[in-house]
């Protein structure tokens, strides 16, 4: 790949996971509104049926779902791959859920954040990120990380100041225990891009995974007829959790992005700047800490400010040309190892279509981000749902911050706005 290419690559990945940063932070926000007799697992499950609508919609949207049909001919492995992660993270999220409700969001996100401590390892040890990377970026690496782990550590301890008594223990064990399933959940995502697959075939499959294992922990925990009427009684917070379920998936596609470019090893600590945005939205919207002492928002603070640091110490240690070279390599073992065309795999890593694309089963190419009727479809009964929600909608009597909760939304679109015309620009989303 050319130099220049390269550079603007590893860009465009640090800007969108930034991001990705600033989505996932809000996608949580809205499980603050909802009444706290509602099982986690029940939230879990609404919020992952607001993830399937919009894995689905937004690729028809942005790009036409014919690319999906594309890349599953060029590498049908890979479904079995996303559909794996997408188990992984419903199970994750669920834990979050658990861990929101114990300790709160300003503690939570930075704690299940340790995920880049994994994306590190599995980058280092399986995807060849960080070979022939010099001493200068490792040590940008992994002084990051202490740094991330530092702050966890703050973080935890101030924990048991906003936690409920006997309480800190489960909510910390499960946000460690959902950063332990979305740390491994990237091997899966490099997987997919060193092979070429766009993101927005990627996460329509890896939704698959998401719904089913959702919907069968739920059955399973909660019983279908008990399920199904509580279902029915939270008609009212449908509306806040489906659209925190949407909002990740913007957030994710995002982080899928930088995690294509950057690798996960930068890219997940990129996009963990959530940890940011998760405590502007508990402390400034939600009054989270309210009447704590200066120690605790002294920890609170300094925890997430060193995790955050060690996340930039990271992303600033870009990769050079010998190491995207152990990239290349990586790339071509697993294009290799599935019968994957080269062509294919090198346009992947370099943002491109690929040459001379038809389609599997031999049909005249065509544009593969002409939409058709089925996205259209896609599109009118998402937005119609999400419609439909937003009429039943009631706002819970609570002690909301509407002014900062316009602030960040709007830092929020601004964001999604700039980062989505650089990709188009730079890579026509591909």
């Amino acid at each position: 790949m050319h130099a220049t290419r390269l550079r603007s690559l590893q860009a465009l990945g640090i800007f969108c996971g930034f991001a990705a940063g600033a989505w996932l932070g809000g996608a949580e926000a809205p499980i603050k509104l909802v009444n706290p007799d509602i099982s986690p697992i029940t939230i879990s499950l609404i919020m992952v049926l607001g993830v399937f609508l919009a894995r689905w919609s937004v690729p028809a949207f942005i790009r036409g779902t014919s690319g999906v049909r594309s890349d599953v001919g060029q590498a049908p492995h890979l479904i079995v791959w996303a559909v794996l992660a997408g188990c992984m993270w419903a199970v994750a999220n669920t834990l979050t859920i658990y861990a929101i409700r114990n300790v709160g969001l300003s503690i939570a996100f930075p704690l299940w954040n340790t995920n880049s401590l994994l994306g590190i390892l599995w980058g280092f040890l399986l995807f060849k990120e960080l070979h022939y990377a010099g001493w200068k970026r490792w040590l940008g690496v992994l002084g990051g990380a202490v740094c991330m782990f530092g702050g966890a550590t703050l973080l935890a301890i101030a924990s048991s100041h906003q936690a409920a008594p006997g309480k800190a223990a489960l909510g910390i064990f499960a946000a460690l225990g959902a950063g332990i399933l979305w740390g491994t959940m990237y091997i899966p995502y490099r997987k997919a891009y060193l092979t070429g697959m766009n993101p927005l075939s990627f996460i329509t499959f890896f939704t698959v995974g998401e719904l089913v294992t959702m919907t069968v922990l739920a059955v399973s925990y909660r019983g279908a007829t008990p399920l199904w009427h509580e279902l029915v009684g939270a008609r009212e917070v449908l509306f806040w959790l489906m659209l925190g379920g949407f909002v990740w998936v913007l957030g994710d596609l995002f982080q899928q992005y930088a995690t294509k470019y950057v690798g996960i090893s930068r890219g997940i600590p990129l996009s963990n700047t959530n940890q940011l945005w998760g405590l502007l939205w508990g402390i400034l919207v939600f009054h989270e800490l309210r009447g704590s002492g200066h120690a605790v928002y002294a920890q609170v603070a300094g925890g997430s400010l060193l995790m955050a640091l060690g996340a930039v110490a990271i992303a600033l240690s870009s990769a050079t040309e010998r190491e995207h070279a152990s990239w290349q390599n990586a790339a071509d073992r697993e294009g290799q190892r599935y019968g994957v065309e080269g062509e294919y795999v090198r346009a992947g890593m370099e943002g491109r279509e690929i040459k001379h694309a038809e389609l599997p089963d031999g049909a005249p190419r065509r544009d593969l981000s002409t939409r058709t009727l089925l996205d259209w479809l896609l599109i009118l009964v998402t937005s119609g749902f999400f419609a439909i929600l937003a009429f039943m909608a009631r706002l819970p009597k609570m002690d909301i911050a509407w002014g900062w909760a316009v602030a960040l939304t709007l830092a929020m679109f601004a964001l999604l706005a700039t980062c989505g015309i650089a990709l188009w620009r730079t890579t026509r989303f591909r």
